[in-house]
């Protein structure tokens, strides 16, 4: 076809270049990743730390956000307390990163040693009722993730990445063991994961993203009005599921995954007061791993109408 009649849009030259940029160092971070499967538990952790300083030297817009959460949610600390629980985020999701090479690589009984699970009984249900596995963003969030696929088949909501290295490679990992069922979070079909576990699979949830204003209502989190997706209590009032906490901490050694008994009298008298509820639980554990939640994430993007923006 003559050039100038073709509507084919042409990218521009600096746009290339950035996209194989940033395709070689999402492949380069795998690589790195990837060659300490075999290292020593300490060998992880000192890159990790090394790792994580970088990143809080050279991430700037995520180092702000982290600093405007921290602000917005602990009025208490002074700014030089703040920085330095900032600091010790970035250290831990550094951690965390560098162990997705075990997870990622790992033999069966590797991950079974890296990641322990207190309460794996609790999973099981006489009733054989739906179960939601309350996941909210801590820095192992992965590790129990993977370590949930070793022992049930299980489905979630996943966020596809825009690099296709990173995609393809966190698909991989969170599919190595039992199959899960992975639906999209673009566009998802609440119909699928509601099947899902009808027929016997828990629901691995990450509940605390921002949705928006249009799929969200407001409610307290750490002392911050906050948009919160209430899907946890319409699924609940749908299916009739039980809903346990599930938090993975980082340890000296590696990881425990928490699975704490379900909740009691839920749903209750209403969605507004079962969403309050989640978030009251999540603080919690907010409040006892501080230095592990994932800050990094615009947690606060949407705003109350007339209420100016956090970051």
């Amino acid at each position: 076809m003559n050039d100038a009649l073709s509507t084919e849009p042409v990218a521009e030259p600096q746009a290339v270049a950035r996209r194989r940029i940033d395709l070689w160092a999402a492949q380069f971070g795998v690589t790195v990743i990837n060659l300490t499967a075999g290292w020593p538990a300490w060998a992880r952790s000192g890159l990790a730390r090394v790792l994580g300083e970088v990143g809080w030297a050279l991430a700037v817009a995520r180092r702000r956000v982290t600093l405007a959460n921290l602000a917005a949610c602990f009025p208490e600390l002074d700014q030089a307390a703040r920085r330095q629980l900032g600091r010790r985020v970035f250290r831990n999701l550094a951690r965390a990163t560098v162990d997705h090479s075990v997870l990622w690589k790992g033999s069966l009984q590797q991950i079974e040693r890296l990641v322990r699970i207190d309460g794996l009984e609790r999973m099981h249900d006489p009733a054989n009722r739906p179960l939601i596995l309350l996941a909210p963003h801590f820095v192992g969030l992965d590790a129990g993730g993977v370590r949930v696929t070793t022992v049930v088949r299980a489905v979630t909501i996943y966020a596809r990445q825009s690099n296709p290295v990173w995609d393809h490679w966190l698909a991989y990992g969170r599919s190595r063991f039992i199959q899960p069922v992975l639906i999209a979070r673009r566009g998802a079909d609440l119909r699928t994961a509601v099947r899902a576990m009808r027929e016997g699979l828990p629901f691995y949830y990450l509940p605390d993203i921002d949705g928006g204003d249009s799929n969200s209502i407001f409610v307290p989190f750490m002392g911050v009005s906050t948009a919160t997706l209430p899907m946890v209590s319409r699924l609940a009032r749908i299916t009739g599921a039980r809903v346990m906490m599930t938090v993975t901490e980082q340890t000296d050694d590696g990881y425990v995954m928490h699975l704490e008994p379900p909740w009691e009298d839920y749903p209750g008298p209403s969605v507004e007061h079962d969403t309050r509820r989640m978030n009251r639980e999540i603080e919690r554990w907010v409040r006892r791993l501080p230095d592990q939640y994932l800050w990094t994430h615009r947690r606060f993007k949407t705003r109350p109408a007339g209420e100016a923006p956090l970051y």
